[in-house]
């Protein structure tokens, strides 16, 4: 098989490139996932979709390949019900810390001590970030291979990190074109959009969906309301799930894929006041080092993240009709 006939049409460039189908989008994905296509063909998709960029018919398209093609997940959610969990978030987190602490786990964690199963995936490695898995791995919390690897996690009120590696190969490999071509792909995109639960039913599930461009924004908002998500849409610390801990972000909550007002929150605008406490340093140990202070309560939890944690809990919650 070959995507030529796709590449030619999404290859013309910004002004001439013509958009996917919601099935091509899907056979295109699929093709690329699979293996079924050269290199040359996958590194011809990657540059043509990053000119191009996304409509959301062609995401609708992508998320339904990629998600035929993870790990079954299903088992993990049943036992989660009779966990009496109240629901599960699932945080996407790929790009890491550079600058800054990287918080999502302590985010994950301080969800999961509210009754909460909480997945996050993710790489493992990062040639230029420090990843959530290694900080996971200094905070002594095993990775979760299995869909049971998950239920053990949160059993033990603990959140789980399950490896892109293992809960899509696939998609995987596509994110490692990156290293290659040297710019980011519409598997990127995907990944942060990913929930296996979305439509089991039973449990409620919610994703976080971050960004770190504005104009993807209105990208990741217009896929969201097409595909009647629960999620909240906010910009990432330094494109991770969690609340920059300086500042309040912007928070655009959806259930159903309609816009929940009460829900959302307005970015803190203007100089900060006071810095808050963080780590010292944004490595892998002194940030674990420091979650663990703060699950202790030693040291507090960043206003804005315990904002996130209330936001996303009210999703879990039964959603009255507008």
């Amino acid at each position: 098989m070959s995507i030529a006939p796709y590449i030619k049409e999404i290859g013309r460039g910004k002004d001439g490139a013509r958009s996917l189908s919601v099935e091509q989008a899907r056979d295109l994905m699929a093709q690329v996932l699979d293996g079924s296509v050269s290199d040359l063909e996958v590194g011809a998709f990657c540059l043509a979709m990053r000119i191009k960029g996304e409509t959301v018919a062609e995401l609708d398209g992508f998320v339904q390949a990629t998600l035929t093609r993870c790990l079954p997940l299903e088992d993990a959610l049943r036992e989660a019900r009779a966990l009496g969990l109240r629901g599960v978030v699932v945080l996407p987190s790929y790009n890491g810390a550079r600058r800054l602490p990287n918080l999502t786990a302590l985010l994950a964690a301080w969800l999961a001590r509210q009754g909460v199963g909480v997945l996050v995936h993710g790489p493992l490695q990062d040639p230029t970030r420090v990843t959530t898995a290694q900080v996971f791995e200094a905070a002594g919390w095993p990775h979760a291979h299995t869909a049971q690897g998950l239920v053990d996690c949160w059993r033990e009120a603990r959140p789980a990190f399950m490896p892109i590696e293992t809960m899509c190969p696939g998609l995987a490999r596509l994110l490692s074109v990156r290293w290659t071509v040297g710019l980011r792909n519409p598997g990127h995109t995907v990944a942060k959009l990913l929930d296996p639960w979305a439509t089991a039913g039973g449990l409620p599930s919610v994703r976080v969906v971050n960004h770190t461009h504005p104009e993807y924004a209105h990208s990741l908002s217009a896929y969201l309301q097409h595909s009647g998500a629960r999620a909240l849409l906010m910009r990432g610390t330094e494109g991770e799930p969690v609340a920059d801990p300086r500042r309040q972000p912007r928070f655009e909550a959806y259930a159903q894929g309609i816009r929940q007002a009460a829900l959302c929150r307005e970015a803190t605008e203007g100089p900060l006041p006071a810095l808050p406490a963080l780590p010292e340093g944004h490595d892998a140990a002194t940030t674990a080092r420091w979650i663990h202070q703060a699950l202790a309560g030693q040291v507090p939890v960043p206003a804005p993240i315990l904002a996130q944690v209330d936001c996303l809990l009210s999703l879990l919650a039964p959603i009255e009709p507008a």
